[in-house]
Protein backbone atom coordinates (compact mmCIF):
# COMPACT_ATOMS: atom_id res chain seq x y z
CA UNK A 1 0.00 0.00 0.00
CA UNK A 2 1.37 3.65 -1.21
CA UNK A 3 1.76 6.19 0.95
CA UNK A 4 0.17 9.60 0.05
CA UNK A 5 2.16 11.98 -2.42
CA UNK A 6 1.10 14.25 -5.42
CA UNK A 7 3.39 11.66 -7.74
CA UNK A 8 0.83 8.70 -7.51
CA UNK A 9 -2.49 10.13 -5.89
CA UNK A 10 -2.44 13.58 -8.37
CA UNK A 11 -5.11 16.01 -8.28
CA UNK A 12 -5.79 20.27 -8.19
CA UNK A 13 -3.34 22.11 -6.51
CA UNK A 14 -3.43 25.76 -5.60
CA UNK A 15 -1.23 28.83 -5.41
CA UNK A 16 -0.33 30.07 -2.26
CA UNK A 17 -2.94 32.82 -0.87
CA UNK A 18 -2.90 31.70 2.65
CA UNK A 19 -0.12 31.42 5.74
CA UNK A 20 -1.16 29.07 8.80
CA UNK A 21 0.24 28.75 11.95
CA UNK A 22 -0.10 25.94 13.28
CA UNK A 23 -0.03 22.05 11.79
CA UNK A 24 -2.22 20.83 14.61
CA UNK A 25 -5.35 18.44 14.24
CA UNK A 26 -7.97 21.53 14.89
CA UNK A 27 -6.67 23.47 12.22
CA UNK A 28 -7.16 20.96 9.58
CA UNK A 29 -10.19 19.35 9.80
CA UNK A 30 -11.91 22.58 10.63
CA UNK A 31 -10.05 25.67 8.76
CA UNK A 32 -8.15 23.36 5.72
CA UNK A 33 -10.94 21.13 5.91
CA UNK A 34 -13.74 24.51 5.10
CA UNK A 35 -11.13 25.80 2.74
CA UNK A 36 -10.84 22.60 0.61
CA UNK A 37 -14.50 22.58 0.48
CA UNK A 38 -14.32 25.84 -0.56
CA UNK A 39 -11.60 25.47 -3.75
CA UNK A 40 -13.35 22.23 -4.69
CA UNK A 41 -16.31 24.06 -5.06
CA UNK A 42 -15.90 28.17 -6.00
CA UNK A 43 -13.29 30.04 -7.37
CA UNK A 44 -11.34 30.64 -4.07
CA UNK A 45 -8.11 29.07 -5.71
CA UNK A 46 -6.37 28.90 -2.18
CA UNK A 47 -3.25 26.86 -1.52
CA UNK A 48 -2.26 26.89 2.18
CA UNK A 49 1.51 27.52 3.44
CA UNK A 50 1.42 25.92 7.22
CA UNK A 51 4.42 27.53 9.52
CA UNK A 52 4.90 25.31 12.89
CA UNK A 53 4.94 27.75 15.16
CA UNK A 54 7.45 25.62 18.03
CA UNK A 55 10.57 24.13 17.19
CA UNK A 56 9.89 20.85 17.31
CA UNK A 57 10.50 17.90 14.77
CA UNK A 58 7.35 15.75 16.16
CA UNK A 59 4.93 14.93 14.50
CA UNK A 60 7.04 14.95 11.31
CA UNK A 61 6.18 17.27 8.44
CA UNK A 62 3.16 17.36 6.45
CA UNK A 63 5.61 17.72 3.60
CA UNK A 64 6.76 14.17 3.49
CA UNK A 65 3.40 13.25 2.48
CA UNK A 66 3.41 16.77 -0.14
CA UNK A 67 0.93 18.48 2.68
CA UNK A 68 -1.77 15.68 1.44
CA UNK A 69 -4.26 14.03 4.54
CA UNK A 70 -7.19 12.60 4.94
CA UNK A 71 -10.09 14.22 7.24
CA UNK A 72 -12.51 11.66 8.56
CA UNK A 73 -15.96 13.42 9.67
CA UNK A 74 -17.67 11.17 11.81
CA UNK A 75 -21.44 12.10 13.64
CA UNK A 76 -24.89 12.36 13.47
CA UNK A 77 -26.15 14.45 10.34
CA UNK A 78 -29.22 16.88 10.35
CA UNK A 79 -31.09 13.84 9.74
CA UNK A 80 -29.67 12.05 12.44
CA UNK A 81 -27.90 9.18 10.50
CA UNK A 82 -24.50 8.18 11.54
CA UNK A 83 -22.45 8.91 8.86
CA UNK A 84 -18.64 8.78 7.77
CA UNK A 85 -17.15 10.75 5.33
CA UNK A 86 -13.52 10.65 3.96
CA UNK A 87 -11.98 13.52 2.34
CA UNK A 88 -8.72 13.84 0.91
CA UNK A 89 -7.51 17.14 1.61
CA UNK A 90 -5.34 19.07 -1.12
CA UNK A 91 -5.22 22.33 -0.16
CA UNK A 92 -1.78 22.47 1.56
CA UNK A 93 1.06 23.11 -0.76
CA UNK A 94 3.79 22.00 2.33
CA UNK A 95 4.79 23.00 5.81
CA UNK A 96 7.67 25.05 6.68
CA UNK A 97 10.05 24.97 9.90
CA UNK A 98 10.70 28.30 10.70
CA UNK A 99 13.54 27.15 12.98
CA UNK A 100 15.17 25.93 10.38
CA UNK A 101 14.46 28.05 7.06
CA UNK A 102 13.62 31.40 7.99
CA UNK A 103 14.66 32.81 4.83
CA UNK A 104 12.00 30.66 3.21
CA UNK A 105 9.22 32.11 6.08
CA UNK A 106 10.29 35.76 5.10
CA UNK A 107 9.68 35.52 1.59
CA UNK A 108 6.19 34.02 1.82
CA UNK A 109 5.69 37.54 2.73
CA UNK A 110 6.80 38.46 -1.01
CA UNK A 111 4.12 36.51 -2.72
CA UNK A 112 1.27 39.07 -3.89
CA UNK A 113 -0.98 36.67 -3.64
CA UNK A 114 -1.20 35.95 0.02
CA UNK A 115 -4.47 37.43 1.56
CA UNK A 116 -5.55 35.46 4.32
CA UNK A 117 -3.26 34.44 7.46
CA UNK A 118 -5.56 31.56 10.32
CA UNK A 119 -3.99 30.50 13.37
CA UNK A 120 -4.19 28.32 16.54
CA UNK A 121 -0.76 28.44 18.58
CA UNK A 122 -2.56 27.14 21.59
CA UNK A 123 -4.37 29.96 24.12
CA UNK A 124 -0.59 30.45 25.80
CA UNK A 125 0.02 31.54 21.74
CA UNK A 126 -1.34 34.60 21.49
CA UNK A 127 0.90 35.97 24.34
CA UNK A 128 3.78 38.49 24.94
CA UNK A 129 7.28 37.36 25.62
CA UNK A 130 9.86 39.93 26.60
CA UNK A 131 13.44 39.73 24.99
CA UNK A 132 11.70 38.82 21.52
CA UNK A 133 13.57 40.87 19.43
CA UNK A 134 13.33 42.32 15.22
CA UNK A 135 16.56 40.66 15.25
CA UNK A 136 15.75 37.13 16.25
CA UNK A 137 15.77 34.24 13.53
CA UNK A 138 13.01 33.74 14.20
CA UNK A 139 11.22 35.06 17.57
CA UNK A 140 9.95 32.84 20.18
CA UNK A 141 6.30 34.28 20.25
CA UNK A 142 3.20 33.59 17.39
CA UNK A 143 2.33 38.06 17.77
CA UNK A 144 6.29 38.74 17.35
CA UNK A 145 7.16 36.17 14.71
CA UNK A 146 3.76 37.56 12.94
CA UNK A 147 5.33 41.15 13.15
CA UNK A 148 8.35 40.55 11.55
CA UNK A 149 6.45 38.61 8.48
CA UNK A 150 3.78 41.68 8.20
CA UNK A 151 7.13 44.25 8.55
CA UNK A 152 8.49 41.84 5.66
CA UNK A 153 6.01 42.51 3.28
CA UNK A 154 5.20 46.43 4.26
CA UNK A 155 8.58 46.83 3.07
CA UNK A 156 8.73 44.56 0.17
CA UNK A 157 5.56 46.13 -1.16
CA UNK A 158 6.84 49.75 0.04
CA UNK A 159 3.31 50.05 2.16
CA UNK A 160 1.12 49.46 -0.84
CA UNK A 161 -2.43 49.58 0.94
CA UNK A 162 -3.63 46.62 -1.09
CA UNK A 163 -1.28 44.21 0.30
CA UNK A 164 -2.32 44.19 3.77
CA UNK A 165 -3.80 40.58 5.23
CA UNK A 166 -7.24 39.36 6.39
CA UNK A 167 -5.96 37.78 9.54
CA UNK A 168 -8.16 35.41 11.32
CA UNK A 169 -6.87 33.72 14.54
CA UNK A 170 -8.57 30.51 16.38
CA UNK A 171 -6.84 30.41 20.01
CA UNK A 172 -9.26 29.81 22.20
CA UNK A 173 -9.76 33.05 24.13
CA UNK A 174 -12.17 36.00 24.49
CA UNK A 175 -11.44 38.24 21.05
CA UNK A 176 -8.58 36.53 20.03
CA UNK A 177 -8.45 39.22 17.11
CA UNK A 178 -8.12 41.98 19.38
CA UNK A 179 -5.60 40.50 21.46
CA UNK A 180 -3.37 39.26 18.59
CA UNK A 181 -3.56 42.89 17.19
CA UNK A 182 -2.40 44.83 20.35
CA UNK A 183 0.58 42.42 20.77
CA UNK A 184 2.28 42.90 17.36
CA UNK A 185 1.73 46.79 17.80
CA UNK A 186 2.80 46.53 21.04
CA UNK A 187 6.22 44.63 19.36
CA UNK A 188 6.31 47.50 16.53
CA UNK A 189 6.49 50.17 19.15
CA UNK A 190 9.10 48.15 21.20
CA UNK A 191 11.05 47.84 17.85
CA UNK A 192 10.63 51.10 17.26
CA UNK A 193 9.86 49.93 13.44
CA UNK A 194 8.61 53.36 11.58
CA UNK A 195 5.25 55.39 12.40
CA UNK A 196 4.42 54.38 7.96
CA UNK A 197 4.56 50.97 9.30
CA UNK A 198 2.21 51.09 12.20
CA UNK A 199 -0.41 53.46 10.17
CA UNK A 200 -0.27 50.23 7.57
CA UNK A 201 -0.42 47.99 10.36
CA UNK A 202 -4.01 49.67 11.37
CA UNK A 203 -5.51 50.75 7.80
CA UNK A 204 -4.52 47.92 5.91
CA UNK A 205 -4.28 44.71 7.77
CA UNK A 206 -7.78 43.81 9.16
CA UNK A 207 -7.57 41.55 12.38
CA UNK A 208 -10.85 39.24 13.13
CA UNK A 209 -12.01 38.07 16.49
CA UNK A 210 -13.14 34.50 16.34
CA UNK A 211 -15.32 31.54 17.75
CA UNK A 212 -14.83 28.12 16.80
CA UNK A 213 -16.48 24.91 17.60
CA UNK A 214 -15.94 21.05 16.40
CA UNK A 215 -14.69 18.40 18.11
CA UNK A 216 -11.36 17.28 16.29
CA UNK A 217 -10.77 13.66 18.12
CA UNK A 218 -7.21 13.61 15.82
CA UNK A 219 -5.23 10.74 14.61
CA UNK A 220 -7.40 7.34 14.85
CA UNK A 221 -4.41 5.59 16.35
CA UNK A 222 -6.71 2.30 17.03
CA UNK A 223 -8.69 2.15 13.81
CA UNK A 224 -6.20 3.93 11.71
CA UNK A 225 -4.83 0.64 10.09
CA UNK A 226 -8.70 -0.29 8.80
CA UNK A 227 -9.40 3.33 7.76
CA UNK A 228 -6.25 3.25 5.40
CA UNK A 229 -7.60 -0.42 3.73
CA UNK A 230 -10.53 1.27 3.69
CA UNK A 231 -9.10 4.13 1.39
CA UNK A 232 -6.73 2.58 -0.22
CA UNK A 233 -3.37 4.33 1.04
CA UNK A 234 -1.29 5.15 4.06
CA UNK A 235 -1.71 8.21 5.88
CA UNK A 236 0.35 9.05 8.90
CA UNK A 237 -1.40 12.56 9.65
CA UNK A 238 -5.31 11.25 9.43
CA UNK A 239 -7.76 13.65 11.57
CA UNK A 240 -11.09 12.64 12.76
CA UNK A 241 -13.95 15.23 13.63
CA UNK A 242 -17.49 15.71 14.51
CA UNK A 243 -19.51 16.38 11.46
CA UNK A 244 -20.77 19.84 13.20
CA UNK A 245 -18.65 22.68 13.13
CA UNK A 246 -19.58 26.40 13.40
CA UNK A 247 -16.92 29.45 12.83
CA UNK A 248 -18.23 32.83 13.78
CA UNK A 249 -15.87 36.08 12.61
CA UNK A 250 -16.08 39.47 13.58
CA UNK A 251 -15.36 41.09 10.92
CA UNK A 252 -16.35 43.31 7.64
CA UNK A 253 -19.60 42.22 5.68
CA UNK A 254 -17.37 42.07 2.64
CA UNK A 255 -15.17 39.12 3.80
CA UNK A 256 -18.10 36.83 2.72
CA UNK A 257 -17.14 37.36 -0.90
CA UNK A 258 -13.83 37.29 -0.22
CA UNK A 259 -14.05 33.70 1.20
CA UNK A 260 -16.54 32.77 -1.75
CA UNK A 261 -18.92 32.13 1.35
CA UNK A 262 -21.61 33.43 -1.42
CA UNK A 263 -21.04 30.74 -3.73
CA UNK A 264 -20.70 28.19 -1.52
CA UNK A 265 -22.51 28.72 2.01
CA UNK A 266 -20.97 26.92 4.78
CA UNK A 267 -21.66 26.78 8.41
CA UNK A 268 -19.63 30.35 8.97
CA UNK A 269 -21.63 33.27 10.29
CA UNK A 270 -19.77 37.18 9.55
CA UNK A 271 -21.02 39.50 12.45
CA UNK A 272 -20.18 42.64 14.16
CA UNK A 273 -19.74 40.99 17.61
CA UNK A 274 -19.27 37.75 18.42
CA UNK A 275 -20.42 38.08 21.87
CA UNK A 276 -23.26 36.77 21.96
CA UNK A 277 -22.12 33.45 20.26
CA UNK A 278 -19.68 33.16 22.43
CA UNK A 279 -23.28 33.62 25.10
CA UNK A 280 -25.17 30.98 23.56
CA UNK A 281 -21.80 28.65 22.90
CA UNK A 282 -20.83 29.05 26.72
CA UNK A 283 -24.71 28.44 28.33
CA UNK A 284 -25.89 26.28 26.03
CA UNK A 285 -23.30 23.76 24.85
CA UNK A 286 -20.93 24.14 27.94
CA UNK A 287 -23.66 24.50 30.20
CA UNK A 288 -25.87 21.81 29.48
CA UNK A 289 -22.55 19.50 29.25
CA UNK A 290 -22.08 21.25 33.17
CA UNK A 291 -25.57 20.16 34.01
CA UNK A 292 -25.68 17.19 32.92
CA UNK A 293 -22.93 15.67 34.24
CA UNK A 294 -23.58 15.13 38.20
CA UNK A 295 -27.28 14.35 37.29
CA UNK A 296 -25.87 11.41 35.06
CA UNK A 297 -23.29 10.41 36.59
CA UNK A 298 -25.33 9.90 39.93
CA UNK A 299 -27.49 7.91 38.07
CA UNK A 300 -25.32 5.53 37.11
CA UNK A 301 -23.68 6.71 33.92
CA UNK A 302 -20.52 6.81 32.26
CA UNK A 303 -20.77 8.74 28.96
CA UNK A 304 -22.17 11.45 27.43
CA UNK A 305 -23.51 9.09 24.96
CA UNK A 306 -25.29 6.81 27.89
CA UNK A 307 -26.83 10.12 29.15
CA UNK A 308 -28.90 10.86 25.88
CA UNK A 309 -29.62 7.70 25.60
CA UNK A 310 -31.58 7.19 28.43
CA UNK A 311 -34.74 9.12 29.20
CA UNK A 312 -34.70 10.55 32.10
CA UNK A 313 -31.51 12.31 31.39
CA UNK A 314 -32.13 13.09 28.19
CA UNK A 315 -35.40 14.84 28.89
CA UNK A 316 -33.50 16.80 31.91
CA UNK A 317 -31.09 18.10 29.75
CA UNK A 318 -33.58 18.95 26.63
CA UNK A 319 -35.81 20.71 28.94
CA UNK A 320 -33.12 22.94 30.76
CA UNK A 321 -32.04 24.30 27.46
CA UNK A 322 -35.50 24.93 26.23
CA UNK A 323 -37.24 26.25 29.17
CA UNK A 324 -34.56 27.79 31.41
CA UNK A 325 -31.43 28.62 29.33
CA UNK A 326 -32.88 29.69 25.73
CA UNK A 327 -35.45 31.90 27.34
CA UNK A 328 -32.70 34.27 28.98
CA UNK A 329 -30.50 34.19 25.60
CA UNK A 330 -29.95 37.45 23.69
CA UNK A 331 -30.54 35.91 20.05
CA UNK A 332 -33.39 35.20 17.83
CA UNK A 333 -34.98 32.08 19.39
CA UNK A 334 -35.01 30.69 15.79
CA UNK A 335 -31.32 30.43 15.88
CA UNK A 336 -30.96 29.17 19.99
CA UNK A 337 -33.10 26.37 19.23
CA UNK A 338 -31.30 25.13 16.09
CA UNK A 339 -28.48 25.71 18.01
CA UNK A 340 -29.74 23.50 20.90
CA UNK A 341 -30.67 20.46 18.45
CA UNK A 342 -27.47 20.76 16.92
CA UNK A 343 -25.83 20.32 20.62
CA UNK A 344 -27.87 17.61 21.56
CA UNK A 345 -27.58 15.69 18.38
CA UNK A 346 -23.39 16.08 19.19
CA UNK A 347 -24.09 14.64 22.50
CA UNK A 348 -25.72 11.74 20.84
CA UNK A 349 -22.47 10.59 18.61
CA UNK A 350 -21.58 7.34 18.25
CA UNK A 351 -18.25 8.13 17.37
CA UNK A 352 -16.83 9.76 20.80
CA UNK A 353 -17.19 8.51 24.13
CA UNK A 354 -16.99 11.85 26.65
CA UNK A 355 -16.57 10.11 29.59
CA UNK A 356 -18.42 11.87 32.28
CA UNK A 357 -15.48 12.61 35.00
CA UNK A 358 -13.36 14.30 32.61
CA UNK A 359 -15.58 16.38 31.87
CA UNK A 360 -15.98 17.35 35.63
CA UNK A 361 -12.81 18.31 35.46
CA UNK A 362 -12.81 22.24 37.71
CA UNK A 363 -16.73 21.87 37.69
CA UNK A 364 -17.36 24.11 40.69
CA UNK A 365 -16.15 27.43 38.12
CA UNK A 366 -17.83 25.63 35.42
CA UNK A 367 -21.15 25.94 37.24
CA UNK A 368 -20.04 29.35 38.06
CA UNK A 369 -19.27 30.40 34.24
CA UNK A 370 -21.55 28.28 31.69
CA UNK A 371 -25.12 27.93 34.30
CA UNK A 372 -25.28 30.59 37.27
CA UNK A 373 -25.68 33.73 34.87
CA UNK A 374 -28.57 31.53 33.38
CA UNK A 375 -29.77 30.47 36.87
CA UNK A 376 -29.74 34.00 37.89
CA UNK A 377 -31.26 35.46 35.18
CA UNK A 378 -34.15 33.25 34.80
CA UNK A 379 -34.58 33.95 39.04
CA UNK A 380 -34.59 38.01 38.12
CA UNK A 381 -37.14 37.58 35.04
CA UNK A 382 -39.74 35.29 36.70
CA UNK A 383 -39.19 35.78 40.37
CA UNK A 384 -39.17 32.40 40.78
CA UNK A 385 -35.83 29.54 40.59
CA UNK A 386 -35.57 27.65 37.26
CA UNK A 387 -36.27 24.63 38.65
CA UNK A 388 -33.89 22.41 36.78
CA UNK A 389 -30.79 24.54 37.14
CA UNK A 390 -31.64 24.35 40.46
CA UNK A 391 -31.16 21.02 40.75
CA UNK A 392 -27.95 20.61 38.82
CA UNK A 393 -26.20 22.93 41.65
CA UNK A 394 -27.97 20.57 44.11
CA UNK A 395 -26.23 17.39 42.15
CA UNK A 396 -22.91 19.56 41.76
CA UNK A 397 -22.48 19.49 45.33
CA UNK A 398 -23.93 15.63 46.01
CA UNK A 399 -21.22 14.74 43.49
CA UNK A 400 -18.21 16.60 45.61
CA UNK A 401 -19.22 13.53 47.80
CA UNK A 402 -17.36 11.67 45.66
CA UNK A 403 -19.02 8.28 46.67
CA UNK A 404 -21.75 6.59 44.01
CA UNK A 405 -23.21 3.28 45.20
CA UNK A 406 -20.53 3.12 48.46
CA UNK A 407 -17.61 3.14 46.18
CA UNK A 408 -15.64 6.48 45.62
CA UNK A 409 -14.08 8.22 42.47
CA UNK A 410 -11.85 10.95 41.60
CA UNK A 411 -13.14 14.88 41.98
CA UNK A 412 -10.48 17.28 39.51
CA UNK A 413 -10.67 20.21 40.78
CA UNK A 414 -8.90 23.14 42.92
CA UNK A 415 -7.43 22.38 46.52
CA UNK A 416 -9.44 24.65 48.28
CA UNK A 417 -12.47 23.21 47.10
CA UNK A 418 -11.59 19.56 47.62
CA UNK A 419 -10.20 20.06 51.35
CA UNK A 420 -13.49 22.04 51.93
CA UNK A 421 -16.24 19.78 50.58
CA UNK A 422 -14.15 17.03 52.55
CA UNK A 423 -14.25 18.76 55.55
CA UNK A 424 -18.68 19.60 55.01
CA UNK A 425 -19.30 16.28 54.01
CA UNK A 426 -17.10 14.48 57.19
CA UNK A 427 -19.08 16.82 59.31
CA UNK A 428 -22.56 16.04 57.93
CA UNK A 429 -21.95 12.09 57.92
CA UNK A 430 -21.05 13.18 62.25
CA UNK A 431 -24.47 15.03 62.15
CA UNK A 432 -22.49 18.34 63.01
CA UNK A 433 -24.09 20.22 60.47
CA UNK A 434 -27.45 19.14 58.27
CA UNK A 435 -28.29 19.58 54.44
CA UNK A 436 -28.93 23.37 54.88
CA UNK A 437 -26.02 24.25 56.69
CA UNK A 438 -24.03 22.53 54.09
CA UNK A 439 -25.27 24.22 51.15
CA UNK A 440 -25.32 27.64 53.24
CA UNK A 441 -21.37 27.21 53.63
CA UNK A 442 -21.04 26.46 49.85
CA UNK A 443 -23.30 29.26 48.64
CA UNK A 444 -21.76 31.95 50.65
CA UNK A 445 -18.31 31.79 49.16
CA UNK A 446 -18.57 34.61 47.49
CA UNK A 447 -14.77 34.66 46.79
CA UNK A 448 -16.01 32.41 44.38
CA UNK A 449 -19.20 33.00 43.22
CA UNK A 450 -18.00 36.46 42.84
CA UNK A 451 -21.90 37.62 45.14
CA UNK A 452 -23.36 35.92 48.06
CA UNK A 453 -25.67 33.45 46.84
CA UNK A 454 -26.98 33.25 49.98
CA UNK A 455 -28.62 36.41 49.46
CA UNK A 456 -30.72 35.02 45.84
CA UNK A 457 -34.27 34.51 47.66
CA UNK A 458 -35.13 30.57 48.35
CA UNK A 459 -32.07 29.29 46.77
CA UNK A 460 -30.22 28.21 49.94
CA UNK A 461 -34.13 26.27 51.08
CA UNK A 462 -34.49 24.50 47.13
CA UNK A 463 -30.92 23.71 46.90
CA UNK A 464 -31.06 22.02 50.21
CA UNK A 465 -34.24 20.45 49.46
CA UNK A 466 -33.48 18.47 46.25
CA UNK A 467 -30.01 17.74 47.94
CA UNK A 468 -31.65 15.95 50.38
CA UNK A 469 -34.25 14.15 48.16
CA UNK A 470 -30.89 13.06 45.75
CA UNK A 471 -29.74 11.56 49.36
CA UNK A 472 -32.07 10.02 51.01
CA UNK A 473 -34.08 9.14 47.47
CA UNK A 474 -31.63 8.20 44.93
CA UNK A 475 -31.12 10.78 41.68
CA UNK A 476 -33.39 9.01 39.62
CA UNK A 477 -36.54 9.72 42.23
CA UNK A 478 -34.74 12.88 42.94
CA UNK A 479 -35.12 13.60 39.28
CA UNK A 480 -38.11 12.32 38.86
CA UNK A 481 -39.68 14.84 41.16
CA UNK A 482 -38.95 18.01 39.32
Amino acid sequence: MKTLNRHDFPGPQYPTRIIQFGEGNFLRAFIDWQIDLLNEHTDLNAGIEIIRPIDSAFPPSLSVQDGLYTTVIRGLNEQGEAISDARLIRSVNREINVYQDYETYLKLAHNPDIRFVFSNTTEAGISYRAGDKFTDAPAASYPAKLTRLLFERFNHFDGAADKGWVIIPCELIDYNGTALQELVLRYAQEWALPAAFINWLNEANTFCSTLVDRIVTGYPRDEAAAIEQDLGYKDAFIATAEHFYLFVIQGPQWLAKELRLDQLPLNVSIVDDIRPYKARKVAILNGAHTALVPVAYLAGLNTVGEAMSDGDICNFVEKTIAEEIIPVLDLPREELLSFAEAVTSRFRNPYIQHQLLSISLNGMSKFRTRILPQLLAAQQVTGKLPPRLTFALAALIAFYQGERSSESYPLQDEQHWLVRYQQLWTRLHDRQIDEQQLVQEVLSDSAHWELDLTQVPGLVAKVAENLQQIRSLGMRAALAKI
